[in-house]
């Protein structure tokens, strides 16, 4: 039996080995007198409290979470992932037996009593996913049971790493882990289990939430292990497992309702003239905007790795469908601006264009077209032909340039309707991609 010398040079002999049949003996029912009862069981703050060297000691935990503080993400190169770091303000309540510290409640006066931590032995607990140092206030005191009990609450400031699903940003979730055990004490000593059920954690947590930030609690989950160690033996740990949801309505009004709008003034563009030089303008203008709009608020945007977020596709999309709508509209105002130089459209052209696809896209049928045609050859114009070689060549001159207006009239009809063809084709492409995009949204979020 090994013997323990206080300062003052005596001898606590035979305490641990008689502790087993006998209490802590108080002399009067107050604070002092327990206070003095437990002096010597202080100075065996240095050894696990039990009597018998193989009795396990079992550490119950429990977490509350009272604040969010911030989600931040870092990408670490050496990893090749995307890594977030979640800032929390947890408190930790863990509960042992401390076979030293029994009393009679009715003999010392008190069935609980506040000592400092420092007197008391203390389990090397410790969180795997910190990344920084807790700097949470200390609080210098633990309660002691009259059965033993010790029971020590402790804030936690919980900067600490989990992996980073931005897939369905800012509609996503993120689920934390945060994993307890024992830093030298395998589970041949110590043996962790859950005084509280995830359901209950969960509750008090959403009552006692402080802050959130960006960030709503949805529940917290937890479950022990038996890991195997690099060593001989094996050691408890109790991971509990945090669900964060994104509050996404300052994403919703800072990044996609400004491009569902921008997207829809560019899509009603259309109803100005594409011969017009002002709709070119008013898109390139549109564009250079949406351009600018992107960049002010990129720093909303996560940082992707190789996953990109739905968003990000939705953002990129809204910026083609812009670019693909300035590109069609030169198109055509330079095809418009040039069917002056073009010769009749072949009969096949006109079919397809002037009769089937203008009747689908409801542009009607310019009647002129169907009545203009080349100069018949009446009795008057033979007549005047005969008359001489100058009436002749005043009568091929206007059948030239009627040939020539009746050219220049059927092109610009097929542009109008390669315009409206391609201004439906738009909003079809446009209304099926929206949809889509917000199909996986809601069935990923949901399925989450």
């Amino acid at each position: 039996m090994s013997m323990y010398i206080n300062h003052k040079g005596t001898f606590l002999l035979s305490f641990v080995a008689q502790y087993s049949s006998t209490l802590l003996n108080c002399s009067n029912p107050d604070s002092p007198s327990m206070l003095e009862a437990l002096k010597p069981v202080f100075n065996l703050n240095a050894i696990r409290p039990v009597v018998n060297t193989t009795t396990v000691t079992n550490i119950g935990i429990s977490i509350t979470v009272f604040g969010i503080l911030g989600v931040v993400n870092n990408t670490f190169i050496n990893l090749k992932s995307i890594q977030t770091v979640s800032d929390s303000w947890v408190s930790l309540l863990q509960k042992w037996q401390n076979e030293f510290t029994k009393w009679d409640p009715e003999e010392c006066g008190t069935s609980r009593m506040s000592v400092p931590r420092t007197n008391l032995w203390l389990p090397d607990i410790i969180i795997n996913e910190f990344m920084d140092e807790n700097t949470a206030p200390k609080v210098p005191y633990a309660y002691l049971l009259s059965d033993g009990t010790v029971s020590d609450s402790q804030p936690i400031k919980a900067i600490t790493s989990c992996k980073l699903d931005i897939y369905l940003f800012p509609f996503d979730i993120q689920n934390c882990t945060l994993s307890f055990n024992s830093y030298t004490l395998k589970s041949n000593a110590l043996q962790l289990y859950l005084t509280e059920t995830p359901e209950r954690m969960t509750e008090y947590s959403k009552s006692r939430m402080a802050t959130m930030g960006e960030w709503e609690l949805i529940g917290i989950a937890a479950k022990k292990y038996t890991l195997t160690s690099t060593a001989s033996g094996s050691y408890d740990e109790i991971r509990f497992y945090i669900s964060l949801r994104r509050q996404a309505m300052l994403y919703v009004v800072n990044l996609l309702l400004p491009s569902c709008f921008l997207i829809t003034v560019d899509l009603f563009s259309f109803i100005l003239p594409p011969n017009d030089a002002d709709r070119s303008s008013f898109k390139m203008t549109l564009i250079l905007g949406y351009t600018v709009f992107l960049l002010m608020m990129n720093d909303l945007l996560p940082a992707t790795g190789n996953a990109i977020p739905l968003i990000n596709v939705f953002l990129s999309m809204c910026l083609a469908m812009m670019v693909a709508s300035l590109l069609e509209t030169i198109v055509i105002t330079n095809f418009l601006c040039g069917s002056s130089n073009y010769s009749r459209a072949p009969r096949w052209i006109r079919v397809l264009f002037l009769k089937i696809l203008g009747r689908l896209v409801l542009t009607e049928e310019s009647k002129t077209l169907e009545q203009k045609g080349p100069l018949g050859e009446d009795k008057t114009l033979q007549e005047l032909r005969s008359l001489g070689r100058v009436l002749q060549a005043v009568r091929l001159q206007v059948e030239q340039h009627l040939s020539k207006s009746l050219s220049t009239e059927e092109w610009i009809q097929i542009g109008l309707i390669i315009d409206r063809l391609l201004f439906i084709l738009y909003i079809i492409f446009i209304t099926v991609s929206f949809i889509t995009i917000i199909i996986i949204w809601v069935v990923s979020y949901n399925a989450a």
